[in-house]
């Protein structure tokens, strides 16, 4: 007489889920801590993608607007003296004659200090610079106003200013549309605020400036008329041979005493120091997954070795090997998946609030998102092998007779 053995059983998804569950409901302080590293790991690597993703969102859209076709002329440093070299007060129009030249502008530093008001004591000028400024600079820079409006012919003659980005936000004038701005303290009078520049990413010195009219710099800030900063806008196609003379036409006594950039290209160069550090960062977030993976294992273990009698007891009643590893593994997959939809959740949070802080576009690739829950899940799955093939080895009669 044959006797047919049952064919063997399988755990159906949603039983397997069931009693991976019961491991986590059971120790919630242990998931809590365990899930922790994860957590902090996943979020980590989301924060690493997303804050730089933003940032280079942010330059593109600004490269987009102000394009790369904009050259910069500064002083460089005088080979005799060793001190700073100055540009003629004409090198703007000599500029401008140049034939590939769309258009330029320039500023000039003053000596004079900037304060929110009089009451304020002279040292705390938050860094700030005062500059004269010409009209046609927003033109040029393609420059937009946040509030209020650019000088005019009328304002640029008498204590007016209007103030970069970084300034407004150091000087604490940061008014609404439609509501007047207050002054500033400049020197020894007041100065009404007309208005605030939006950020500009090729051109920091314009943010961190409180510009004023170029005649009234020099009638109340003793201006000498020359230029600092010479912002020149040419053709795309004439930039590189625009840039080989522009040394000469600004100063054609010493053109080896001026210095020509391209702003564009200290951007890229800011990018690749920006993408050693998130190289950087990267790693630090895949440490902290490497010991949220290994404090899961060994939570795994200690799982184990407290429920012998358990395992035991349920391959008593039939379960078999391949039953009580999938359940452990699945233990161990569910605890880092809550980690990394917790640190996704945490990461994009980080990212966003970065990006609002820096005004940048919040930018969260769907590749890091997807990619943080493959690695927590694959994390749980590398740290849940050892643990379930050591639960499934262990004998009924020896878990049974486990204390």
């Amino acid at each position: 007489m044959t006797v047919r053995l049952p064919p063997p059983t399988r755990l159906s998804l949603p039983d397997l889920l069931g009693l991976a569950t019961v491991g986590i409901r059971v120790r919630p302080a242990r998931t809590v801590l365990a899930a922790l590293g994860i957590t902090i790991g996943i979020a980590a690597l989301i924060a690493v993608i997303g804050i730089p993703a933003s940032n280079q969102a942010a330059v593109r859209a600004g490269l987009a607007a102000l394009g790369p076709n904009l050259l910069t002329v500064t002083p460089g440093q005088n080979l005799v003296t060793g001190k700073r070299a100055q540009l003629p007060a004409e090198s703007v129009p000599m500029i401008q004659r140049i034939e590939p030249v769309q258009s330029a502008s320039a500023i000039g530093y003053t000596s004079a200090k900037v304060r929110r008001t009089n009451l304020v004591p002279e040292d705390e000028t938050n860094g700030l610079a005062v500059a004269a400024a010409r009209l046609d600079l927003p033109a040029v820079l393609k420059a937009t106003m946040r509030v209020g409006v650019f000088l005019d012919r009328v304002t640029e003659q008498y204590p007016a200013v209007v103030l970069g980005a970084r300034a407004s936000e150091l000087l604490g004038v940061e008014p609404r549309p439609g509501e007047p701005a207050p002054p500033v303290w400049i020197n020894d009078r007041w100065y009404i605020t007309v208005g605030v520049l939006d950020r500009l990413p090729l051109t920091p010195e314009i943010n961190n400036s409180v510009l004023v009219g170029w005649p009234a710099a020099q009638r109340y800030l003793g201006f000498d008329g020359r230029p600092q900063a010479i912002f020149v806008r040419v053709d795309d196609e004439a930039v590189d041979d625009v840039r080989a003379v522009l040394g000469r036409t600004a100063n054609p006594q010493r053109p080896e005493e001026v210095l020509v950039s391209r702003p564009s290209d200290a951007l890229a160069a800011q990018r690749l120091v920006e993408q050693a550090y998130s190289s950087l960062f990267l790693g630090l977030g895949a440490v902290a997954l490497l010991v949220g993976g290994i404090g899961v294992a060994n939570t795994m273990i200690i799982s184990v070795l407290e429920r012998r009698r358990e395992i035991g007891l349920r391959r008593a009643l039939g379960a078999s090997r391949g039953h009580v590893a999938s359940q452990f593994l699945a233990e161990s997959v569910l605890l880092t998946g809550i980690g990394g939809a917790l640190g996704i959740l945490l990461g994009a949070a980080v990212t966003a609030g970065y990006a609002v802080a820096e005004r940048w576009p919040a930018v969260l690739p769907p590749t890091a998102l997807l990619g943080g829950l493959a690695v927590a899940v694959g994390t749980g799955v590398l740290a849940g092998v050892y643990p379930a093939a050591r639960a499934a080895r262990l004998a009924p009669t020896e878990a049974l007779s486990t204390n």
